[in-house]
């Protein structure tokens, strides 16, 4: 192939974005198209769009026309970047957001294609109390005091929780989950197509609609227009929640781990082994006898339906017998991989490893520890395709006991925040002086919290998803100078947006 050394990459995801193949983005041969939210065929963190000769000669034969799709407006910097009058009570939280607006993700006033905006812009139409905030890859949540989930982006699957009959022209407008009466919320969390939130007592509500069983509601159920309760969770203390593209681990207050969901690649450890499929690529003689690449689209689209007709699911969450004898003290999904880490200090990873995304040398099926060397973890967190751990650093780092963050996978657009090996964990650099607190990884973009309440970020900046006023990218953490004179207490990533739960 002219000028090409990388051998054809011969991909294809359907429900990358959404879970309905009809309605969903398609990665295909390193192009990704879709219909709902337009083309993003030049946005630099589709999966390796263009970076072979194939996948450059398709885009010139089928996007090209779709480019004027979905044309973004933005936010001038620095517009209705503050809170407004009468609402700057110290007692008063807010929540502040920013980077790509589509599906309404930002909950701003804008246009039905959706604004993006490249600093943290004040969400108009919350209450004062917000307690904490969740997202989903174009979604977004916030929980308030009074035990009331709030939601607003994306409802195509009936994430929001508030049915149907809202025209897309209002997915921006923060409005109330319907069917939690009786029922008071403490943190809500999301996947690109469910939201989850827990109750004081421990129970799991979740809405939306998965046709891999990420809902957990029972063998063939795929949607729950409004929330309903996972009733085979009853009687279990749930503390957190963690969703990847279509599976999910639960974690209870005693240590106990759950998984349910799409379960191949072993993402949810031996509960899936029996249910695995064996992974049938496309043979590279295709590309030399094309009859379009419409044909090839429709074959490949075709097979992707076939094969989903014997999908490796899990109907209902089932206990993870690897930690029969450990308790688990945290969990962290990515698209396509999970992260466990145990109370002994042990960290394990499991499922796809495309990007490096696991962490360790060993490609063994199932979950196995990452290699961590002297890092010790404290909690974790995964973006899209690569991982975070804030880890107690070893003394050799630095003098006395720190903190650093430590991450390992996918650095296309340097979301490591590190150069150097990237599918063995190394350690962020540009935190010497400070203590980060937690860290969460979005698409090709991450973001970090400080015990000072700051925010840094680095990676991609693309619609600005950064925060730092431009569409930069940066390739070490960078403060976010614009949240000065406000305390962020809490910081998420969605795919390619961000949420900050702020007081001043």
């Amino acid at each position: 192939m002219p000028g090409s050394t990388q051998p054809l990459a011969y991909e294809m995801q359907v429900g990358f974005c959404e879970d309905d193949f009809r309605e969903s983005a398609v990665t295909l041969l390193g192009l990704q198209l879709c219909d709902v939210s337009a083309a993003k065929c030049g946005d630099p963190v589709c999966r390796t769009m263009g970076t072979n000769y194939f996948g450059d000669m398709l885009r010139r034969m089928l996007v090209g026309p779709l480019l004027l799709k979905g044309r973004r407006f933005s936010i001038p910097r620095g517009v209705s970047r503050w809170f407004s009058s009468g609402s700057s009570s110290s007692s008063s939280r807010a929540v502040m957001s920013w980077g790509d607006g589509s599906h309404g993700t930002l909950g701003l006033p804008s246009s039905p294609l959706g604004s993006d905006a490249y600093e943290p812009t004040l969400v108009q139409g919350l209450p004062s109390d917000v307690l904490s905030i969740g997202v989903g890859h174009y979604h977004s949540l916030a929980v308030t005091t009074q035990g009331e989930v709030w939601a607003w982006g994306r409802n195509h699957e009936a994430q929001l929780g508030r049915g149907l009959s809202d025209p897309r022209e209002l997915w921006n407008e923060p409005k109330q989950v319907q069917g939690l009466d009786g029922v008071r919320i403490r943190a809500a969390f999301a996947s690109g197509v469910i939201s989850a939130a827990i109750g004081d007592d421990g129970s799991l509500w979740v809405w939306g609609r998965s046709k891999r069983g990420q809902l957990g509601l029972g063998k063939g159920v795929i949607d729950a227009v409004l929330p309903s309760r996972v009733e085979a969770l009853a009687g279990e203390e749930i503390v957190k929640v963690s969703l990847g593209w279509g599976h999910a681990l639960a974690l209870t207050k005693d240590g106990k781990l759950f998984g349910w969901g799409y379960s191949a690649d072993a993402r949810l450890g031996q509960v899936g082994e029996a249910l695995e499929m064996k992974q049938e690529g496309l043979s590279p003689a295709t590309g030399h006898h094309l009859g379009s690449a419409l044909e090839v689209v429709e074959k490949l689209v075709l097979d992707r339906i076939e094969k989903e007709k014997n999908m490796p699911i899990i109907w209902e969450p089932c206990l993870l017998p690897e930690f029969n004898d450990v308790k688990v003290s945290d969990v962290a999904c990515g698209l396509d991989h999970s992260l466990i880490l145990c109370s002994n200090g042990t960290l394990l990873s499991g499922g796809s490893n495309t990007y490096g995304q696991l962490g360790r040398v060993t490609e063994d099926l199932g979950l196995v520890p990452v290699d961590m060397n002297f890092f010790e973890p404290l909690s974790i967190s995964s973006g899209l395709g690569h991982s975070f751990a804030v880890c107690k650093l070893p003394s050799s780092e630095v003098i006395g006991e720190a903190t650093g963050i430590v991450s390992w996978g996918w650095n296309r657009n340097s979301q490591l925040g590190r150069t150097g090996t990237e599918n063995i964990p190394g350690l962020v650099q540009g935190f010497s002086t400070e203590t980060p607190v937690s860290v969460s990884g979005a698409r090709a973009h991450s973001i970090a919290l400080t015990s000072k309440g700051e925010l840094w970020a680095w990676g991609c900046g693309k619609n600005g998803r950064l925060g730092l006023g431009s569409f930069a990218d940066e390739i070490e953490p960078t403060l976010v100078e614009c949240l000065q004179g406000f305390e962020v207490l809490q910081a998420v990533s969605g795919f390619d947006h961000n949420l900050v739960l702020v007081k001043e």
